[in-house]
């Protein structure tokens, strides 16, 4: 089964997910994909915070790049944190569109029980340059995959998640 969590920065969607896989799971401990690369101080804050909050609770694995090689190892429930910054660290090291949204179907096409968390970012103002531009815009292609090849999915907002599949 793959569910996605989706929603704004600070929406409640990763501490949503994580209580979700942990009750899904049972007394498996479930996996933690983490994909965040270190590039400041405060994003080193952000995954301190996560790391506090999921304490023991979850088998922690890092990769920023490779999502499939790392998935093709672990048998029994993921959680994939966060989807959005995986497409960030992608489009900084210059991999292809078409690359990214491949790598992502092959992930999302893996058996077993996966939950993914992604930004909603494409509620905003169009952005002022393509950089950002082209990330909004992958960002929504890659929503769009997840939601199609997802059993669930889940919009979060103010700490609330809302069922819409």
């Amino acid at each position: 089964m793959k569910t996605l969590f989706i929603g704004g920065v600070k929406s409640g969607k990763s501490r949503l997910a994580e209580v979700y896989i942990l009750e899904k799971a049972g007394t498996d401990r479930p996996y933690y994909l983490a994909t965040t690369e270190f590039f400041d101080e405060e994003i080193q804050d952000r995954v301190r915070v996560h790391k506090q909050r999921r304490k023991d609770y979850f088998i922690t694995l890092e990769e920023p790049i490779k999502l499939l090689d790392v998935l093709e190892k672990y048998q029994g429930p993921v959680l994939i944190e966060c989807v959005s910054m995986w497409l960030n660290n992608l489009l900084y090291h210059q991999i292809p569109e078409t690359e990214i949204l491949q790598e992502l179907e092959a992930v999302l096409q893996l058996p077993g029980n996966m939950v993914l968390v992604h930004n909603e970012v494409g509620l905003g103002v169009i952005a002022d340059n393509p950089l950002a531009r082209q990330f909004v815009d992958l960002s929504g292609k890659a929503a769009q995959l997840m939601g199609q090849y997802c059993d669930e999915v889940f919009f979060c907002s103010a700490g609330l998640k809302l069922r819409l599949k």
